[in-house]
């Protein structure tokens, strides 16, 4: 089965299959890869109400409908760029967010990018925090990351990965908030705390 095909399956099955996957960014001609240790897997309309997806399709979330497989990178907070793998056939939406991972190559490239982290683990501690290492921005917004040598590419494990622990996801709130759907490996340093949702000036925090 091709990476393409893998990936046009349901977020929920996608997502433990990308913990111990091989993320490599070539940004910038400058090397960094990131071994996954924790995802979590959005639906579609209708179906997730954590999911950006969830009412209808708008220009931020148009990339989440298109052909799996791609990049679905989106701003939060006014301040972070956050990396997902789109996921399901073309037209119904579906990600998976990259939460969270351990630099195996290209460590002084993520450090640099990243200069007030004093410690090696908390680089891709997290999603915005692996974004900052991998060197992403808007750019990187519907790259086809099943694509060999391209800027960003990603690489499944070669065997299934052992472990597999999961959760309600981060930061989700309302509906969605209980859905189980955070996926992480077990007693790997790397996997980034839980949190409920939070509120900020009595505004629920945003899903996903």
């Amino acid at each position: 089965m091709t990476p393409r095909a893998v990936f046009a399956d349901h977020a929920t099955v996608v997502a433990p299959l990308l913990l111990g996957a091989l993320v490599t960014s070539r940004i910038g001609g400058r090397i960094v890869i990131v071994r996954l240790t924790e995802v979590e897997a959005y639906g579609g309309q209708g179906e997730d109400p954590g999911s950006h997806a969830f009412r209808r399709q708008t220009p931020r979330n148009a990339t989440m409908f298109g052909p799996p497989g791609r990049a679905y990178v989106y701003f939060t907070y006014g301040m972070h760029w956050m990396l997902n793998m789109v996921t399901q056939p073309e037209g119904t939406a579906g990600a998976v967010l990259i939460r969270a991972g351990q630099v195996v190559d290209g460590l002084g490239v993520a450090s640099s990018r990243r200069p007030a982290c004093t410690v090696e683990r908390d680089l891709c501690r997290g999603p915005a925090r692996l974004a900052a290492a991998l060197g992403i921005d808007g750019d990187c917004d519907g790259i086809n990351l099943c694509a060999k040598g391209g800027i960003l590419e990603l690489e499944l494990a070669s065997a299934a990965p052992e472990y597999v622990l999961t959760s309600a996801r981060t930061g989700v709130a309302g509906a969605g908030a209980p859905t189980p759907w955070r996926f992480f490996l077990s007693g790997e340093p790397t996997v980034s705390p839980y949190r409920a949702s939070a509120t900020r000036g009595g505004r629920v925090r945003p899903p996903q």
